[in-house]
This record gives structure tokens, C-alpha cells and sequence, in this order.
């Protein structure tokens, strides 16, 4: 008789993202960036980079979530790439087995906590690293799944791959008004909803980066080839 083997479990790096405020939103974006206001939030510590395939494998192997459907598929398979086709809910439950596993409490950020580490220190700037993108930040040409995380320049708080590769999921309901009725500090998203925000860009699309102010949704239960998620760990 073999023996079990239990997964190991790996907690992502983090980096420390300070408590501030910030002008949350964009004057001249899409309507759901505006207002732009200033908001207050909370110092905590933020993933590196989103979840890839190697950290989210014990949660399917330990039958917590099953494999996402391109899972094994060869553009998508690699250990360093981000893991795609995971739904809101599984996003949120990896969270919950972190906790558990690795100590703890993590879970997914705010769009106000996203949108802050983002911009790392800078104010109303383009890009998550300033007026422009790094040199190479964002491959050319055709992909055929995304690229692996990490391989890009650090923005002021230290995170890769903020606003490229895939869009991230966040803990807030999506409501394209919200910005007019959302308190100041450290707002956590409507009460109810129909579809989950997320932010970020995709390898998928023709400009493969956004800028830290652009918002995204989709319903909690859909599964794309271009979403996947970063986790937040709170502090004590």
C-alpha cells in the first residue's frame, strides 16, 4: 500500500504595501472610473504576482477545487504561469485554504486595495510604473497563452505583473456607478450585485496592459482563459 502524499503547500511572496491615500478613478477614462476621489485604505501585505499553476496545484490535488479547463493544456500548463479559468468563487476559496494551510488570513483584494497597490506610490500616473511601460514589460506578437509571471519590471511597492498578463479577480461586487456613492475610506464595494469586479490586463487582447484605474467584471461563476487572481494577506 503506497502512502498518502500531502501536498506542499507554499504561501506567495508578498511585499508590503504601506496604508495612504490616493486619487482613486480617472477624469478622462471610461465612465465607471469617475469620479476620480481620494480614498483612504489600509496597510497590507499583497502577492507578488498573481497565483500561477505551481501554488494553486495542491488545492486541486488535496480536492479542494477542481483542475480548470485548460489546466493541462500546453500553452497554459507551465508552473510560473498564472493560473487561468478559475471562477470568483474558487479564487475565494484558495484563499481560505491558504489561510488555513499556510497561516494567516489572506483573501482577495478590494478594488480600492488593488487600484493603490497598482499605482505603488505614484499619483495619477498612466501605467503602474509611471508615464510609460518598462522596456519589454509586455511581449509582441502572436501568444498563445499568457507569459509566466514575474518576468517584468517591479512597480514602487515591489509587485510584478500589475495591470498585464490576466485579469485579477477582486473582492467587490461591480457596480458602474459606485464611485458616486462610495464612502472615502476604505471602501469595500456594493453590497450585492450581479457581476464581480476584477482588474488588470490580458495576454489575450491587441493592448495587453491597462492602466491601474481601468475596471473590469464578470460574473462570479464565468471561467475565461485571460482570468486569474492575487491574493492579499491581512496584518495583525
Amino acid at each position: 500500500m503506497s502512502a498518502t502524499v500531502t501536498p506542499v503547500v507554499v504561501a506567495p511572496a508578498v511585499r508590503p504595501v504601506p496604508s495612504g491615500c490616493f486619487l482613486m478613478g480617472s477624469a478622462g477614462g471610461r465612465p465607471d472610473q469617475a469620479p476620480a476621489r481620494a480614498v483612504r485604505v489600509y496597510g497590507f501585505d499583497l502577492a507578488v504576482t498573481p497565483v500561477t499553476n505551481a501554488q494553486y496545484a495542491p488545492l486541486v490535488a488535496a480536492g479542494h477545487a477542481p483542475a480548470p479547463p485548460w489546466w493541462s493544456h500546453p500553452a497554459f500548463s507551465c508552473g510560473d504561469q498564472p493560473v487561468v479559468g478559475v471562477t470568483w468563487f474558487e479564487a475565494v476559496a484558495f484563499a481560505e485554504w491558504l489561510s488555513d494551510a499556510a497561516g494567516g488570513r489572506w483573501r482577495l483584494p478590494t478594488e480600492a486595495e488593488w487600484e493603490h497597490a497598482a499605482r505603488g506610490g505614484l499619483h495619477g500616473a498612466k501605467t503602474a510604473w509611471g508615464e510609460a511601460l518598462p522596456e519589454n514589460e509586455v511581449p509582441g506578437g502572436s501568444l498563445d497563452g499568457p507569459w509566466p509571471v514575474g518576468r517584468g519590471t517591479p512597480n514602487g511597492f515591489g509587485l510584478c505583473d500589475m495591470g498585464t498578463i490576466v485579469h485579477e479577480w477582486c473582492a467587490d461586487w461591480y457596480r458602474e456607478d459606485y464611485y458616486r456613492i462610495a464612502p472615502a475610506d476604505d471602501p469595500k464595494g456594493p453590497e450585492e450585485g450581479e457581476r464581480r469586479s476584477s482588474r488588470g490586463g490580458s495576454w489575450r487582447h491587441h493592448v495587453r496592459w491597462s492602466t491601474p484605474a481601468a475596471r473590469s467584471s464578470l460574473p462570479p461563476g464565468f471561467r475565461y482563459a485571460d482570468y486569474g487572481f492575487r491574493v492579499l494577506r491581512e496584518r495583525p
